[in-house]
């Protein structure tokens, strides 16, 4: 039996009350003193997160923006912005590993070092696998692909806060943030690259400060050497402390980015061709739709796959959830497809028919807020937006609705003076 692993917060985690579950193979804190209490705390506050378990990639040689352009499902040559500009030094991008069938490997943030170098962010347990699968595709071409999973350290701030808190922190953070928009990046985790002064910490630790995350609010993901972990930890926490900042476990950011509409790989991306579901944003579409700006690896298979599974985004009428080990989808009786995702966005509650976050300016006076259900199905055909479905396990049947958003006024691409 493997053992199982430990990020360099572990031993943290555990005199700190969190309560551990095994993840990816790692031990992970699933809470502290509650997911509910974490979950409001990101979208009121701010809160940390332990993602040292997360693998990264480097990629670098003559040829590797050649590889990552056929691996890749996002087009690098025009993937910025909405007029689509091509992927440039310190940017970054969200998207897919695809096989030749269309099915998800793993989803992946890439990012643009320099020319000729780049770094790859994929899920935990995937850097090996990920790093094979471009190491076999990158035969005979200049590119080295090497794995550095295990031998850094990654920790999210996120939430309206984070921004305050990294000011505290940082040396120099107006520079920092000043053209940082959403899906860029400054600095290096590597003392000996050239971007290692674009960020440092005050004590000069050099630090990779990526404007990204996993739970739709404003945040940093933040890259340092493995043995600066746990300084660079307890030094948020105490930075933070004046502004409500709470550790966080892996169960708040399950309903955070559920909230935001954002996927869990092999869960609600996994063996079935990879189109039909809420992020047409990781795949090369024209702007019109219905055709891709580039060939890449599985992009045949994909252009084939007309009668594929839809994945749809629903919400529910409270905060009750189902089981997703055995609940089905019924539509007026008759079972359609699985349920994929099924957890509660703490923040959010319906009036009238609309939903409404507990950040939502014009949300009427009096409301209470309590939860809702939210999250993924498969189901073999389209359903449109406001259609009632059941889903239901061993134990219970829930009505939700599918819907094109979950939890409205999130803050993921506000400005950062706007919190200032």
């Amino acid at each position: 039996m493997t053992e199982l692993k430990k990020t360099p917060l572990f031993d943290w985690h555990k005199a700190h009350g969190a309560n551990i579950v095994e993840f990816g193979d790692y031990l992970m804190p699933v809470w502290y003193a509650g997911a509910r209490a974490e979950h409001l705390a990101v979208v009121s506050q701010a809160g940390l997160f332990d993602t040292s378990h997360m693998a990264t990639l480097r990629v670098f040689g003559k040829d590797a923006y050649e590889l990552l352009q056929w691996c890749f499902t996002r087009n690098l040559d025009a993937c910025v912005g909405k007029d689509g500009a091509p992927l440039t030094d310190g940017k970054c991008v969200y998207g897919l590993f695809l096989d030749e069938h269309g099915h998800a490997i793993d989803d992946s943030i890439v990012y643009k070092i320099k020319d000729g170098e780049f770094m790859v962010e994929v899920n935990a347990s995937m850097g090996g696998p990920v790093a094979q699968h471009l190491t076999a595709l990158a035969k005979g071409k200049d590119v080295t692909v090497f794995d550095l999973t295990d031998k850094l350290g990654k920790i999210d701030i996120q939430g309206p806060a984070a921004i305050r808190i990294m000011a505290k922190v940082l040396q120099e953070p107006g520079a920092v943030f000043d053209k940082l928009p959403y899906f860029s990046a400054k600095g290096h985790f590597d003392p000996a690259s050239s971007l290692a002064g674009q960020a440092r910490l005050l004590d000069g630790t050099p630090i990779l400060v990526s404007r990204s995350g996993y739970t739709g609010e404003v945040g940093f993901e933040l890259f340092v050497e493995r043995a600066q972990t746990v300084k660079l930890w307890e030094t948020l926490m105490a930075a933070g402390e004046a502004f409500g900042l709470t550790p966080c476990g892996l169960a708040a950011r399950d309903s955070l980015r559920a909230g935001a509409v954002l996927p869990l790989s092999h869960q609600d991306i996994g063996h079935w061709p990879c189109i039909h579901n809420p992020w047409p944003f990781a795949l090369p579409f024209t702007p019109e739709g219905g055709a891709f700006t580039k060939a890449f690896l599985g992009s045949a298979a994909l252009d084939q796959a007309a009668d594929a599974p839809y994945t749809l985004t629903f919400v529910g009428h409270d905060f009750r959830k189902v089981d997703t080990h055995d609940a089905r989808v019924f539509l007026d009786g008759k079972e359609i497809g699985t349920v994929l995702t099924c957890v509660s966005d703490m923040a959010i509650g319906r009036h009238e028919g609309r939903i409404y976050s507990i950040a939502s300016p014009d949300k009427p006076a009096g409301l209470v807020i309590k939860g809702l259900s939210c999250g993924f199905i498969k189901v073999a055909g389209k359903l449109e937006p406001g259609t009632s479905v059941e889903l239901r396990d061993a134990k219970r049947a829930i009505q939700v609705v599918i819907e094109k958003d979950v939890r409205p006024d999130r803050t993921a691409r506000k400005a950062l003076k706007s919190f200032f």
